[in-house]
């Protein structure tokens, strides 16, 4: 197990916002044909989630867990070629707000 103290457990979330409440099946389709991309964070576990409050608004959870080494090459990885489709497939079907932020899970460092 000391090979997981070279892990670096992240929590990618992908925010939008959608013209309709319809498009959930189309956000779960663009989801499993990224897969590719995911496989990129290792060994992922991704969620959709819509807002019971604004069926229009969509926050995609992406929590994995990296090498300390890619860890810091994030911003690398922000500029793949791959990646950069995958967001502006994103912004053309969805030209409202996407917000991208990335957060470490500190429950178990207290």
């Amino acid at each position: 197990m000391a090979d997981d103290a070279t892990k670096a457990k992240r929590v990618l979330c992908v925010k939008l916002r959608t013209p309709s409440p319809n498009a959930t099946a189309l956000l779960v389709t663009m989801m499993k044909n990224a897969f590719p991309l995911y496989k990129a964070f290792g060994d992922a576990e991704i969620r959709l989630l819509r807002n019971v409050d604004d069926q229009t608004q969509f926050l995609q959870v992406i929590e994995y867990q990296t090498d300390q080494a890619f860890e810091l090459n994030r911003q690398k990885l922000a500029s793949d070629p791959m990646v950069q489709t995958y967001l502006q497939t994103c912004r053309s079907l969805f030209p409202g707000a996407l917000e991208i932020d990335v957060y470490e899970d500190v429950t178990e460092n207290e």
